[in-house]
């Protein structure tokens, strides 16, 4: 069972692993370097105990706590109980669900591990905004697709923001980060996949389009997603099998890299191929 500490000063040294939550790259520095991350809310806390992530310690509000017993129950980690206001001073922001944990990384799944048997993966370059990354892991497992490979400079997918707009499905979805950048996309070309590209590109095949062809002929797809800004890189276009891209009107060009791949995972996914198979 946890332990149970009450903490009312801000300066406590023991509420260390909670300072700046806000402060991205000083606590991808942190955090990394020390092997830990930050969940946030009882859910994505609960998720994560669920998985096999052992926790280090708790910072919750009172009105939390019994929404948590179970967690706390199997748990030997210290729980910090703390006012609403000292939370938000700690982590500077205003902790909306009162509920923080700091648990320890450990290596879940290889790229191997993710790519061995699976039909639909997502690929993300190097997409920098942690609630990208976070969106497309959830739409990627919500949309029934089996795994998600990051390139090297991907943002974190243990990153509290990424973390917490996945709703914990980081904790479920088969993922892992590629070695290499250059020549990451190898493996899954020797493993039969058809790598799709998708890019706002006008030269590319409308997604519909591409839809109704893999509808007639299923097989193994990687779908590339790139960077927020400038999209993917021509290494990695040059490298796909297939560019394909949204069409979009009202002199839109693009939308989010988020939103659009969760439309490219709906409109490619097993859901989509299953629906025409049996009708």
């Amino acid at each position: 069972m946890a332990t149970f500490v009450d903490v009312d000063d801000v300066a406590d040294s023991r509420l260390q692993d909670y300072v700046g939550l806000r402060e991205a790259s000083l606590r991808r520095t942190v955090e990394i370097e020390q092997g830990l991350f930050i969940a946030e809310g009882d859910k994505v806390i609960l998720r994560a105990a669920e998985a096999g992530f052992q926790a280090r310690s708790f910072m919750i509000t009172p009105r939390w706590v019994p929404g948590l017993k179970g967690v706390l129950d199997s748990s030997d980690a210290t729980c910090y109980i703390v006012s609403e206001a000292l939370a938000e001073a700690v982590t500077g922001f205003h902790v909306h669900r009162g509920a923080l944990a700091c648990f320890h990384r450990k290596t879940t799944w290889t790229c191997e591990q993710v790519i061995d048997g699976a039909q639909r993966l997502v690929v993300a370059e190097d997409i920098v905004d942690h609630t990208n990354v976070g969106a497309i892991i959830r739409s990627t497992a919500g949309l029934g697709w089996d795994g998600m490979l990051l390139a090297p400079r991907a943002a974190d997918p243990l990153y509290r923001r990424s973390i917490k707009t996945s709703m914990g499905a980081v904790f479920s979805l088969p993922w892992a980060r590629l070695d290499s950048w250059a020549d990451g996309l190898d493996d899954l070309h020797r493993r039969g996949f058809t790598v799709i590209a998708l890019s706002p590109r006008e030269d590319a095949l409308p997604l519909a389009d591409l839809a109704q062809s893999l509808k007639r002929e299923p097989r193994p797809i990687a779908l590339l997603a790139g960077t927020e800004g400038a999209g993917l890189s021509e290494h990695w276009l040059g490298q796909a099998d297939i560019v394909t891209r949204i069409p979009m009107s009202a002199d839109v060009d693009s939308l989010n890299v988020a939103a659009a791949t969760a439309i490219a995972c709906y409109a490619l996914g097993p859901a989509a191929v299953t629906s025409s198979l049996t009708s």
